[in-house]
């Protein structure tokens, strides 16, 4: 089994060393610093106490590794669309393309019953060229839960975590979805396949979506979003709007909004993502995790004010910062 990882940073990478360590014919994809030292020294995992060195084939050219089985998307959804060309030089006909993306994918409405099956979700997927790029037909749906981070070039560093949730957009158990489960948990990793993925992109996004662009916004760890009374309210008003459009859409929560809220604090004082990329400069993933809830709650005329205001904000406040296209 051929699989290719586009954009072996910090998850990426772990994937990676599990992967091979169990058998799999394993190729990265990436650049600069971290894939010049993979080159001279391999990939180094430092997890649950254990340090691993792998030397494993790893190339900036997608040509070079040629059509996969599975290619495991790991990037940022700000780094998508520049890599889609790339990306669709590993991709045959029959090839699976995994996507480990925060927020909404591009293909959320294909196949989906309902007025807005195979929409385009312009947000994340303008004009549809990822659309036509990367089919959807050929996506596995992928909610990655793992922490991990790249320490030094070559060096990873996992914290914690070992799940990764799949699932077909049809929702069926297809038979390239339960050999990709067997390999990850053959890996060590826990890869239950479930019947509808959008429910789990929507919890793991439900906190995404307030929390991120609030802690950009004012500078807070997820523990005072979460704890701090004012913020907590704000947080949850946000997830109540974004649950009355994900219902309109037909997703289904499993958990509450208070457990959600108070597991996300219970990570305690940990800067977000899009915080972390706003400090260092970086394209921060606003669309993805809020532009597109927006962008739904049009499409159901959903009202959603104050997300609505959020991202006016957060999206003024990554374009002073240089983390935001400017208008």
């Amino acid at each position: 089994m051929k699989i290719a990882i586009f954009g072996a940073g910090a998850i990426g990478g772990y994937l990676a060393v599990k992967l091979i360590r169990a058998g799999a014919d394993v190729t990265v994809i990436a650049r600069g610093p971290h894939l010049a030292a993979m080159r001279a020294n391999g990939l180094t995992l430092k997890s649950e106490g254990e340090t691993v060195n792998v030397r494993l084939p790893c190339t900036d050219k997608a040509e070079e590794a040629g059509p996969q089985d599975y290619v495991i998307v790991t990037l940022k959804a700000t780094g998508l669309a520049p890599a889609a060309p790339q990306i669709a030089r590993l991709m045959g006909s029959e090839t699976s393309l995994v996507t480990g993306i925060n927020g909404i994918p591009y293909w959320y409405f294909y196949g989906l019953e309902g007025p807005w099956r195979d929409r385009v979700v312009e947000s994340v997927d303008p004009g549809g060229k990822l659309w036509q790029l990367l089919p959807p037909r050929q996506t596995i749906g992928a909610i990655v839960y793992p922490a991990a981070e790249v320490i030094e070039p070559g060096v990873i560093e996992h914290t914690y975590g070992n799940r990764l949730t799949l699932g077909e957009p049809d929702g069926s158990k297809s038979a390239r979805v339960e050999a990709l489960s067997q390999l990850l948990a053959q890996a060590g990793l826990k890869a239950p396949v479930r019947s509808n993925i959008r429910d789990e992109i929507w919890v793991k996004l439900w906190g995404n979506l307030a929390f991120n662009p609030l802690s950009a916004l004012t500078s807070s760890t997820l523990d005072r979003l979460a704890f701090r009374p004012d913020l907590r309210a704000v947080a949850r008003a946000m997830m109540e709007e974004a649950q009355v459009i994900a219902e309109a859409l037909g997703a289904k929560f499993a958990v509450g909004i208070d457990k959600r809220i108070d597991g996300a604090g219970e990570v305690g004082a940990h800067k977000t993502s899009m915080l972390q990329d706003l400090e260092r400069g970086r394209p921060m993933e606003i669309d993805a995790l809020l532009g597109a809830v927006v962008e739904m709650a049009e499409l159901t005329a959903k009202p959603a004010p104050l997300c609505r205001a959020v991202l006016a904000m957060v999206r003024e406040r990554a374009r002073q910062a240089g983390c935001y296209p400017q208008d």
